[in-house]
């Protein structure tokens, strides 16, 4: 496995590069915008392929690169169902497994830091965001914080192996790695009692706002792709001109989706798929989508938000697949306008 913990000075961050092998599939978590050319460049040279970017949360200390990974190499972004940015191309939940190519993260939701932190497992390792850092936990005095929901999600945490490995999204003292067992024993802030104590613990830190939180934070909740200039450029179809055309011969719909979104939230009916991380080899020379258009048909390509649609469009038009649509504001807007799922 190839692992990398990258690391802001200015805020504090670090970021976390995993793949399976050099010329493969590559994720990243908890990006930071800054540091952006600097990823791209460390994945050249380990001839890796990004295809997903994640945050654990929406951080209020530094501005995230999801949004310029997404730009610069069509990546998926991916956050929590309950976060509170506008657009992201794929909402996880509890429960979930995110994966590239020979990399398998579980996922925990994590609450308390803010209402939308989460937290991922891979093998022997766990990324906490912010709600474990090393001899220190999450501040929850702000963003929808619950002192009483993190003491829940730490004691979820403290029940991995005690072995498990602990990376965070920040350190303050140039600590790179923890152990389950060692936060057990030596962090001060889970030698309490319970709930109750850890709530009194938290509420007495009376800490300052983060120095980046009144730009960070109205800048991570804009991350969505531009999809009104996919609009402009007469390849899009809204919800409604969608339910008009869908199910005619002359139409394939596309999904663009992973397996388990469409388990979770149901498809379009008559709907074809063909994974987003696939694009290429489907809309190439041979590909399902490419025969499909070869044969007349028009092509409408659809995932959860709108985003990987409207970057799959582009794609395909490059290919000179002219005929190639994407409908805007994916499965959230079908069923706003009363689409049907199955």
């Amino acid at each position: 496995m190839i692992f990398r913990q990258l690391f802001d000075g200015v805020s504090s961050t670090y970021s976390y590069l995993i793949a399976s092998r050099h010329g493969g599939e590559a994720l990243i978590i908890d990006p930071v915008l800054e540091k952006v050319d600097r990823y791209l460049k460390l994945m050249q040279e380990l001839d890796l392929r990004l295809v997903k970017a994640i945050d654990t949360h929406l951080h209020a200390d530094h501005v995230t690169g999801l949004g310029a990974l997404r730009d610069r190499t069509h990546c998926v972004t991916v956050m929590g169902e309950q976060s509170k940015v506008d657009v992201v191309s794929m909402r996880i939940a509890d429960g979930d497994r995110l994966t590239i190519e020979g990399v398998s993260l579980d996922v925990l939701y994590t609450p308390g830091h803010t209402d939308d932190s989460y937290s991922f497992v891979l093998g022997d390792r766990v990324f906490t965001g912010d709600t474990l850092l090393i001899r220190g936990t999450g501040r929850t005095d702000f963003q929808n914080g619950d002192s009483r929901a993190q003491w829940e999600s730490l004691q979820r945490l403290l029940r991995l192996p005690d072995e498990t490995l602990v990376f965070p999204a920040h350190d303050y003292k140039g600590d790179t790695v923890s152990t389950i067992a060692e936060e057990k024993r030596f962090n001060p802030r889970l030698l309490v009692r319970d709930a109750d104590e850890y709530a009194a613990l938290m509420a007495s830190l009376h800490l300052p706002n983060p120095k980046m939180m009144d730009v960070a934070v109205p800048a991570n909740m804009h991350q969505g792709l531009h999809q009104e200039e996919v609009a402009k450029r007469g390849w899009a179809l809204t919800a409604e001109q969608a339910l008009r055309v869908v199910g005619r011969d002359d139409v394939a719909l596309i999904d663009l989706r992973e397996k388990s979104e469409r388990e979770r939230r149901g498809v379009i009916p008559g709907s074809l798929h063909a994974p987003y991380a696939d694009l290429m080899d489907t809309i190439g020379e041979g590909g399902l989508v490419h025969g499909l258009a070869r044969s007349g048909k028009t092509i409408v390509f659809y995932c959860a938000f709108g985003e990987r649609s409207a970057m799959a469009v582009q794609a395909a038009q490059d290919q000179g697949l002219a005929g190639a649509r994407h409908l805007e504001g994916g499965v959230a807007a079908w069923t706003r306008a009363g689409g049907e799922t199955r």
